[in-house]
């Protein structure tokens, strides 16, 4: 039965059988779709109407092919039409990526993509398409369609090699061979896999990375609850299959938490026995105190409270030591330091526990093994660019990159003495002049530099009017705190792909000068560090779902909290806003407005 039909029949007098102007109630709600529908479409048609445009009329790049004749080191190279222009190859179609090739103007390079996968994902709704509460499709965009705009080439290969040296990359498509293809500038944008932590027994784990781990948890999900229906289940196997354990609270764990709640509360509720029901259990390992541990301890204790309202088990400050086919043990620290080991059985396990480099960064990081010590990501300055590059033409960014920061407090001596002309202390004066010249020696550190003037009398702690070496230290200490590593979030590298895009539209006017003057890479890079501003991150919040419920972080204390459909929605709607094409857009409309009359898709296929 239709879901409004449900929802209007509730709303008929029982006293009187007769309706209590619930049809005019029904018929405003309905009005009020129909209008909001149309004012979304109304929006995402001129949000989009640059892409319809391209979609028309734009000619598709030509179509690369072999250099004849030629190879490097005993493979063929790949050529392209000459146009005059430099040669931007971008590896990856992720979220840093597809910002780059959305933000570059028209005919400024010929830009070449290469990823395995020819389209993009939208990461933060892929724990709804797991459910049934959005289509897979629904957050796909093709990188073609988006490529259209520039003239981008695209080819369906996975970088596994490159050469800083010939400025050429190797690229593979399995059984179809390799190739070497040139770049003039080479944007890394490949993501990052799974981290293992040493667990045994990931092999009978799901991950939730790419759209078919997404399919793959659908219809693990289904299978579970078509089995217990069997006759033939024994009641303890019926348990076994309907507890759903999750490896990680932070958000893409805690999401898929909570639509599996949804998919339980408002659909299969419908279709399954209350028997069956009574078995479900859903159960979240935390390694940390909390879930949710980046955010504000206000979400965390506000998630952690809603998950135990929908019977959500958490189980914190524990860590995963092995998993089987049928069970999972993990080990729980206690207050008072003791460890206690447990095990559960479990019919499907989804790991999500942090992010590593994959086996392309990893061999990029070993052929620059002076610059390239962190064991996570990639190295980047302050302008992205991959630590180690004389000529500063290789770029990285998104889940494989992290910005280095430099720690002031290791200089304290050299700026100290910068700092002050006349006597031991600093003035106001001697300090407003330190950080303006300090802020363009550490460019990515200007925002907190300026803030030390800002807050002068903060740190004046004797109220003399004046900056002794022990506050100074404290300055510096405060500097330091704030520059952190970046998270992994789809924002910071959505932000440094818009960054990027728009340093290479700038770079592109400068090409012509430096030809003519026959610059060298050394005087190139110093002309480019001073036509651009420095990467800064700029955190708008991150969101969470947390089951008929949505939160918020706005960062230094600022947080949203609801759990009524107000929150829901509005969590939607600001995904629904990020969508990179209009097609999405009308897509989940549609897909939302479906769920909300028929309810989700419960077909296994």
């Amino acid at each position: 039965m239709l879901r409004v039909a449900r929802l209007g029949a509730r709303q008929m007098s029982t006293a009187t059988g007769r309706p209590n102007g619930s049809y005019r109630r029904f018929g405003r709600t309905i009005g009020t779709w129909m209008v909001g529908t149309a004012v979304l479409a109304s929006a995402g048609y001129y949000v989009g109407k640059d892409e319809i445009d391209a979609f028309d009329h734009e000619e598709p790049a030509s179509e690369l092919h072999l250099s004849p004749g030629q190879q490097f080191k005993g493979l063929p190279i790949i050529e392209a039409e000459s146009t005059g222009r430099e040669r931007l190859v971008v590896l990856g179609s992720g979220w840093g990526a597809v910002a780059v090739l959305k933000t570059l103007d028209r005919d400024k390079y010929d830009v070449i993509v290469v990823s395995p996968d020819n389209y993009f994902i939208f990461t933060p709704l892929l724990p709804s398409a797991t459910v049934g509460t959005v289509e897979f499709r629904s957050v796909l965009e093709g990188i073609r369609r988006i490529t259209k705009r520039i003239r981008g080439a695209y080819v369906e290969a996975s970088a596994v090699d490159v050469d800083f040296e010939a400025k050429c990359v190797l690229i593979e498509k399995p059984g179809e061979g390799r190739a070497w293809l040139p770049y003039d500038r080479l944007v890394v944008g490949v993501g990052a896999q799974s981290i293992t932590r040493g667990t045994s027994g990931l092999e009978f784990c799901h991950k939730l990375k790419t759209i078919l781990d997404a399919r793959s948890i659908r219809q693990h999900i289904m299978a579970n609850f078509e089995k217990v229906m069997l006759p033939t289940t024994p009641d303890d196997e019926k348990r076994r299959l309907l507890t759903f354990v999750v490896c990680g609270g932070g958000p893409t764990g805690c999401e898929f938490a909570a639509e599996l709640h949804d998919l339980l509360a408002e659909d299969l509720k419908h279709y399954f026995p209350q028997s069956v029901r009574d078995m479900v259990r859903v159960v979240i390992v935390q390694s940390r105190d909390h879930v949710l541990n980046m955010m504000d301890s206000v979400i965390s204790e506000f998630a952690e409270r809603q998950f135990a309202r929908s019977n959500i088990t958490v189980v914190t400050n524990s860590r995963v030591q092995a998993i089987t086919e049928t069970s999972l043990r993990f080990s729980t620290k206690h207050e008072d330091g003791t460890v206690t080991e447990h095990e559960i059985p479990q019919g499907f396990v989804l790991w999500s526990t942090g992010v590593c480099l994959t086996p392309f960064t990893q061999l990029l990081c070993q052929k620059l093994p002076d610059y390239q010590k962190n064991k996570h990501a990639i190295t980047v300055d302050a302008y992205l660019r991959v630590k180690g590059i004389r000529d500063g033409s290789v770029y990285a960014l998104g889940d494989c990159a992290t910005v280095e920061y430099p720690h002031l407090l290791e200089h304290i001596n050299e700026l100290f003495e910068s700092a002050h002309h006349e006597g031991a202390e600093i003035t106001r004066t001697e300090l407003e002049m330190f950080v303006k010249n300090a802020a363009l020696e550490f460019p990515c550190a200007a925002g907190h530099l300026q803030s030390l003037v800002d807050n002068f009398g903060h740190f004046d702690t004797n109220h003399n009017g004046t900056i002794d070496r022990s506050e100074f230290r404290s300055m510096l200490e405060y500097v330091d705190a704030k520059l952190t590593a970046l998270p992994a979030l789809a924002q910071v590298a959505n932000q440094e792909g818009i960054y990027l895009g728009h340093v290479f539209n700038k770079l592109a006017s400068l090409q012509v000068e430096h030809k003519s003057k026959d610059m060298s890479a050394d005087r190139k890079r110093r002309s480019e560090e001073i036509s651009v501003a420095p990467f800064t991150y700029h955190h708008h919040g991150t969101l969470a779902y947390l089951g008929r419920a949505a939160a918020a972080d706005f960062g230094q204390g600022q947080t949203y909290k609801g759990s009524n459909l107000a929150a829901k929605y509005m969590w939607r709607s600001v995904y629904w806003s990020q969508q990179v094409s209009l097609r999405t857009r009308f897509l989940l409309m549609m897909d939302w407005i479906k769920e909300l009359f028929f309810g989700r898709d419960l077909s296994k296929f």
